[in-house]
């Protein structure tokens, strides 16, 4: 082993240690905190959340918890499989050995890593769809539509990613150095063309998506919509339903091809008002140009990712110090692939909690748009009914919101839309 290939494994090997000791010292804190206030609705919430409502988010955010931390220790013991342990090297071995050196070897072990990581997920995800979900009252699936959700997935994530990563593995093999750049306006291309055709294309593969029917409700968003300076190719509402009792609002698309959709769920939990209210929340993002600027943040990140990938593709210790001897004959692009995905969220893990931070400012940011264009009383009573109903607990461990809430917890947003000053609360 190099010099290289030691401090490479060294490395690995400690922040995976670290982020892992970390991990379990965070969850034990939330289930901690969250099981020490269980017995009490924060006096903030004490007129509006009933005992059996804070008890059962309780119940439920410690469940998943739990089956977080053991979901953990499988991700680390699978990470540990691939890499240091020979796993990945083995199944490259057997692929050349059957197929030989050639693209069809490559593309052979990018779809066996992901088939054989998809069985090793299957247990976690069928418990937690079909045993935690359904005992708290949420699963709304049956056996047979999990199943034909997987096998379309499956399929689409096939018919998508396998052309694409045959064609990032060529231009790896021919474009020459800066094949990374290249392969980096390709993705980014992809992307953008994602966005528009999703909507329409990949979404009604899985649900059905009507258009709003409520009149009056309609005429309210619409001009909603107008008075924000938005427009949306149309209204529709999701049957989620058919799969979830957790309810839910969201813009898709991109540009002309924004659409607005609902969750059937949503409108029957709120009135008009308060989806008005939650809209505007969705509009703020719009108003500030959050999504455009996550684009770009995650164009940039990309672009990093992959100059980084183009370095360490060519070195010889990437491959031995994660456990993976290179293919002394043939390309090991397939291979690099891999042990950058693998490897990567180790480290980047320790940076999350600057973008979780971002992306708490940002919501506080839509949630003052809202209060702008609607009021803080309809925006609130929503937030209320939508943590309620979602099961999500009012009193989680605060350093854990602060390294892992993508939104504020519910105290600390309601009392940020509270002090926002009288002229920001009307329209």
């Amino acid at each position: 082993m190099t010099d290289f290939s030691f401090v490479l494994t060294s490395l690995f090997t400690a922040a995976l240690v670290l982020s892992l000791l970390i991990k379990f010292w965070l969850s034990s804190r939330q289930i901690r905190h969250v099981a020490r206030h269980r017995s009490q609705v924060p006096a903030a919430f004490a007129h509006t959340i009933s005992m059996a409502a804070h008890q059962k988010a309780a119940d439920y955010t410690l469940a998943k918890a739990r089956l977080g931390l053991i979901d953990m220790a499988l991700g680390a013991a699978v990470l540990l499989g691939w890499t240091l342990l020979g796993g990945l090297s083995a199944l490259n071995e057997v692929l050349v050995h059957w197929l030989g050196n050639n693209m069809t070897q490559q593309l052979a072990l990018l779809g066996a890593f992901v088939l054989i990581g998809a069985v090793i997920e299957l247990p976690l995800s069928w418990y937690q769809t079909f045993v935690l979900e359904e005992h708290f009252g949420f699963n709304k699936t049956t056996p047979k539509l999990w199943l034909i959700d997987m096998v379309k997935a499956s399929v689409l994530g096939a018919a998508i990613g396998l052309p694409i990563a045959a064609l990032i593995l060529w231009m790896m093999a021919a474009t020459g150095h800066f094949w990374w750049l290249w392969a980096w306006l390709f993705w980014m291309g992809f992307n953008l063309l994602l966005l528009v055709i999703y909507p329409t294309l990949i979404a009604p593969l899985f649900n059905k998506f009507k258009p709003l029917e409520d009149e009056s409700l309609k005429a309210r968003v619409t001009a909603l919509m107008q008075r924000c300076g938005f427009s949306a190719k149309g209204l529709f509402v999701m049957d989620g339903s058919k799969r979830s009792a957790h309810a839910n609002a969201y813009f898709t698309g991109f540009g002309a091809a924004k659409r607005v959709v609902f969750y059937d769920t949503l409108l029957a939990k709120l009135s008009a008002a308060e989806v008005d209210a939650v809209l505007a929340h969705e509009l703020g993002h719009f108003k500030h140009k959050h999504v455009i600027k996550r684009i770009v943040s995650m164009f940039a990140m990309s672009l990093l990712g992959f100059a980084l990938l183009g370095f360490l593709a060519q070195q010889s210790w990437f491959y031995t110090g994660l456990g993976v001897p290179p293919n002394l004959l043939a390309a090991n692009d397939a291979l690099a692939l891999l042990l950058f995905m693998l490897v990567m969220p180790v480290f980047s893990f320790f940076i999350a909690p600057v973008f979780a931070q971002l992306s708490r400012t940002h919501e506080f940011q839509a949630d003052a748009y809202a209060v702008q264009q609607t009021s803080a009383s309809d925006l609130s009573t929503a937030l209320l009914k939508l943590y309620e109903d979602n099961a999500s607990t009012l009193t989680p461990d605060p350093l854990y919101v602060r390294f892992y809430y993508s939104h504020p917890g519910a105290s600390e947003r309601l009392a940020r839309m509270s002090s926002l000053p009288p002229t920001e609360k009307v329209i």
